[in-house]
């Protein structure tokens, strides 16, 4: 049996040969860290897929598509000379360690919500040195990504302006705000700004940012609502399009309000369990 360590080091040694000038592969020499970088989100979000379908045998082959993802960046960086995949590896062991002081050191942390705020205070302190070492005003929303996803660094945005007392301190209030914002959108429709896509965008963008607000007070994660939304939105359409189509109709030749019946009827039958999986 092979061990973790010549594992890895064999990775190590595939990428290499993928990479060698001579006798590599021609579509692996011919990426860069910009064209790799959506093949990482993209191996990250199924990742996250097969852990929502709790399925751990697709999980252990996307971690190990995540982890080559890793592996081509750092044979990327060691090419020219910036860091290696051991590097890497040392980088985060040492953070690991550093964030972690009541683990690897001496220090008591009572419970875990006590960890998650010792480790924001960690992370806190890391962005004031790295704002000095730069010479920069130092914000509290320093470090939050630009390329996350949306919603997620909506809410990252919200948790950073709440630690600092910028928060509503009820669901009440946010419950008003999306009122608020509801209305202002109503308000540009009515006075005929259907052709102001700007406007638009910013009325729709706010009421976006208000639900993302609502979900993260409720305790729930927005990115993984939406996305069991989505699934739930497309269940239901297959089974309707199913029944439909068995019945000898096509949905574009419906009228809307069969195709509403039909909607209703499949959220019913899948209410009841009686889809049998078909949809």
């Amino acid at each position: 049996m092979t061990t973790p360590s010549s594992n890895t080091e064999r990775l190590l040694r595939i990428m290499a040969r993928l990479r060698d000038p001579k006798d590599g592969c021609a579509w692996d020499l011919e990426q860069s860290f910009a064209t790799i970088a959506p093949h990482t989100l993209e191996e990250a979000y199924e990742v996250a897929e097969a852990i929502e379908r709790n399925d751990m045998a697709a999980l252990k082959d996307e971690l190990g598509d995540l982890l080559f993802q890793v592996v081509f960046h750092a044979r990327l960086a060691e090419e020219r000379g910036a860091f290696a995949y051991d590097d890497v590896a040392q980088a985060i062991c040492a953070k690991m360690v550093a964030r972690h002081p009541h683990v690897f050191g001496t220090a008591s942390i009572a419970d875990a919500a006590a960890q998650t705020r010792a480790w924001e205070a960690g992370k806190a302190e890391e962005r004031r040195a790295k704002a000095a070492q730069e010479e920069r005003f130092d914000s509290v929303l320093d470090g939050v990504a630009t390329s996350l996803p949306a919603l997620t660094r909506a809410v990252k945005l919200q948790n950073r302006a709440a630690r600092v007392g910028f928060d509503w301190p009820e669901v009440a209030g946010v419950f008003a705000k999306l009122t608020e914002e509801s209305a202002e959108l109503s308000a540009e429709l009515q006075i005929g700004a259907t052709g102001e896509k700007e406007r638009l965008a910013d009325e729709v963008g706010d009421i976006l940012f208000t639900c993302v607000n609502l979900a993260r007070k409720l305790g729930l994660d927005p990115e993984q609502t939406l996305r069991h939304a989505n699934a739930k939105f497309e269940h239901r359409f297959r089974d309707m399009e199913q029944n439909v189509t068995e019945s000898g109709r096509r949905l574009e030749d419906c009228p809307l309000a069969d195709l509403e019946d039909a909607w209703q009827q499949a959220k019913r039958r899948i209410a009841d369990g009686e889809t049998d999986g078909k949809s």
